[in-house]
């Protein structure tokens, strides 16, 4: 079924639960529903997971610094959810052993006891001794579907032998166990395909706006001008930072969102890489502010701010943001030199928090909820908005909302999706001897050597299989001028299976070349030509879509294309 058959279904039929917003916690609700049968409709106004889905410190953790807010319900579902992670994406999720530098023995304790009880000014100095509680109630959370070992102290010795680059002012560090994640906006793509798939009466939309709403009717324009209209029994405006501007254009004037903005900078820096050795420094700063630094594929990733920010629109990494990072990383490692010409990439997004007075905004919750807006005569139809959250909880929070939905629908939950794999977490090899078989058969089937299938295995987990199945006039054996481990056949598949609508789809979102730095000017102009084929374009829109994500690239501070 081709989704304008879908989408004229749902038209014509009834829409269930229409979905205002492709963020990860609107695609983790999509899936859900779908899985239930349900006739559900994701409309999203740009490209799926390109808003704060796109912005994240690219980890899938517990939450270790909510135990001092006393959040302990949200630890003990984060901790679970990042172990279901990486149980049902071992594509994408994978285990980040994280190192704290802890500067004194015992500072802190008061400070964390006040703000256990409600302060929101307290002073965030984490000693030795409270560390090693916090680390040890961390294990106890954790062990629910446990895949990693629990946290070990060092003694200052120890961690300055292992990382020698460190300041002397340590005293000892702790070493814990989180997670991280190779590409989030391919994992929101992921969870959309799996629920069209799951149902036939499920489909999400990008470049999708909604134009008008009168009574139980909703109206949408897509992109190519195409108008159409929609009668849902339920929405929900899964807008994150953009909540109030759509309920406002639903007609409802909501103060539901007080986001807080998040900065983040990518090195192109070896000895840095060489010294954390696969591991996250999860540290400190003189201002008492928390900061982490890791090893994201081949670059180090440092974040994050957390500032006070109410646009969206017009979020950017700024040039204070990155002049503190570089000073509390000298500060942290004099051993080694950080300039601005390590930076090869910057992002920033908008956090949608609940709106809060809350002092710092570091101690704003990150728990979710979802009010709701109920109907009335001139409105048939809820509005349920998914406030807050983190990455990590997306499942949890769908399954929450789902069951709502399915009571309110009087529809039966059908299946479960705690156990459920994602993409191509899929039926994912249990042990080296079945990756070794499924690695294999790939490589027979489309006519790729061993290391070039693994390869793609370890970029697209199970989905390996539908790249060596996808018939391609472009070769894999051709590459991209830069950046080799791409081929022109990978591109192909990726531009006609994966809903890409602009070449900045593929480029920031379904792949991770401009995140790492590792595309040029050159690729780019490959990469457009191979969409331009595979969505008919005509001839001036390659060099306007190039244009287009070059000045994007350009304002948003991420990258300069000439590197």
């Amino acid at each position: 079924m081709t989704d304008q058959s879908r989408l004229q279904d749902l038209c014509d039929n009834g829409i269930d639960v229409l979905i205002l917003g492709a963020g990860i916690n609107g695609a983790g609700l999509f899936r859900d529903l779908a899985e239930q049968g349900l006739r559900v409709l994701m409309v999203e106004k740009g490209d799926f997971g390109g808003g704060t889905s796109a912005a994240p410190s690219r980890m899938i953790h517990g939450g270790l610094k909510y135990l001092e807010t006393g959040e302990f319900r949200l630890v003990a579902q984060s901790t679970l959810e990042r172990n279901l992670l990486l149980r049902n994406a071992p594509h994408a999720v994978t285990p980040l052993p994280t190192l704290i530098p802890i500067f004194s023995w015992t500072k802190g304790v008061w400070a964390a006891l006040r703000t256990l009880f409600g302060s929101t000014t307290a002073a965030r100095s984490r000693g030795a001794l409270l560390l090693k509680v916090g680390l040890s109630i961390y294990d106890h959370y954790g062990s629910r579907a446990n895949v990693m070992p629990r946290h070990q102290m060092k003694s200052r010795a120890k961690t300055l032998a292992e990382f020698p680059q460190m300041t002397p002012r340590i005293v000892a560090s702790g070493l814990y166990y989180d997670a991280k994640i190779a590409g989030p906006e391919r994992l929101v793509w992921e969870l959309l395909a799996d629920g069209m798939a799951a149902c036939p009466n499920a489909l999400a939309l990008n470049y999708t706006t909604l134009t008008a709403h009168n009574g139980a009717e909703i109206t949408f324009t897509r992109e190519d001008g195409h108008p159409f209209t929609t009668r849902p029994k339920l929405v929900i405006n899964a807008a994150g930072p953009w909540i109030d501007r759509v309920n406002a254009a639903l007609g409802v004037e909501t103060k539901l969102i007080g986001g807080t903005k998040g900065s983040h900078i990518l090195l192109d820096h070896p000895e840095l890489i060489k010294m954390l050795n696969g591991q996250m420094i999860y540290f400190e700063a003189d201002d008492g502010r928390i900061l982490l630094v890791y090893d994201y594929l081949g670059r180090a990733l440092v974040g994050s701010t957390d500032i006070k920010a109410a646009d969206p629109e017009n979020v950017r990494c700024e040039d204070d943001e990155i002049a503190y990072f570089l000073t509390s990383l000298r500060a942290l490692l004099p051993g080694l030199p950080f300039e601005h010409s390590h930076i090869i990439y910057a992002y920033s997004g908008i956090r949608p928090l609940p709106a809060s007075d809350a002092a710092m905004p570091g101690l704003i919750s990150r728990d979710h909820s979802a009010p709701v807006l109920e109907a009335t005569p001139s409105r048939p139809y809820p509005i349920i908005s998914l406030v807050g959250g983190k990455w990590t909880t997306f499942r949890g929070f769908a399954e929450e909302v789902a069951d709502t939905c399915l009571a309110r629908l009087n529809h039966p939950r059908r299946i479960s999706t705690r156990d459920l794999g994602i993409g191509g977490g899929k039926a994912y090899p249990v042990d080296n001897a079945a990756k070794s078989k499924l690695i294999a058969t790939a490589a027979a089937m489309g006519n790729l050597n061993i290391a070039r299938a693994t390869e793609l295995f370890a970029r697209y987990g199970t989905s390996l299989a539908s790249f060596v199945a996808h018939k391609s006039k472009q070769s894999d054996a051709t590459r991209l001028p830069h950046a080799h481990s791409y081929s022109m056949a990978e591109i192909d598949w990726l531009a006609r299976s994966e809903a890409v609508e602009h070449l900045a789809d593929l480029v920031l979102r379904r792949i991770t070349l401009a995140v790492t730095g590792a595309i040029n000017a050159a690729d780019l102009a490959q990469i457009a030509a191979i969409i331009a084929e595979a969505k008919a374009w005509p001839p001036e829109r390659a060099a306007t879509e190039i244009a287009q994500l070059t000045a994007q690239l350009a304002h948003t501070n991420r990258q300069s294309l000439a590197r």
